[in-house]
């Protein structure tokens, strides 16, 4: 992860049979770039940049089946000074997704450089 990434921590339990992996590769792409269609858009640019990236799970403890998955967002992805936008890519679209059976943000940090482009008192 970079000191300018967003990051999040998802509960996730995954549908019987999809690793925890999977799971957490799943969250990653579609709270970031992924999409359901081919988009004429995806060859006008390397999506990369944009990706979110889920760099570690860990099981929880005492529960069966369900893991935290840490999820690393570039702040390329989202507007400045909005905190609409950010919780529409983070959370919007993905507690609908089928891999998952239950999916839960736990923890969000919010880096200093993406903090300063809201306008507020310094």
């Amino acid at each position: 992860t970079k000191d300018t990434d967003i990051l999040a921590a998802f509960r996730v339990t995954p549908q019987p049979g999809v690793p925890p992996e999977e799971a957490g590769a799943a969250v990653a792409a579609e709270s970031s770039t992924g999409t359901w269609t081919t988009v004429w858009t995806d060859g006008l640019t390397s999506l990369d940049r944009y990706k979110g990236r889920c760099y570690h799970i860990e099981p929880v403890a005492g529960e069966e089946n369900q893991f935290i998955a840490y999820v690393a967002y570039p702040l390329d992805l989202f507007e400045e000074g909005s905190v609409t936008n950010m919780f529409t890519s983070i959370v919007g679209n993905v507690f609908g997704f089928k891999a998952l059976r239950a999916l839960r943000l736990e923890d969000l940090r919010i880096p200093p450089a993406y903090i300063k482009t809201f306008q507020g008192p310094p």
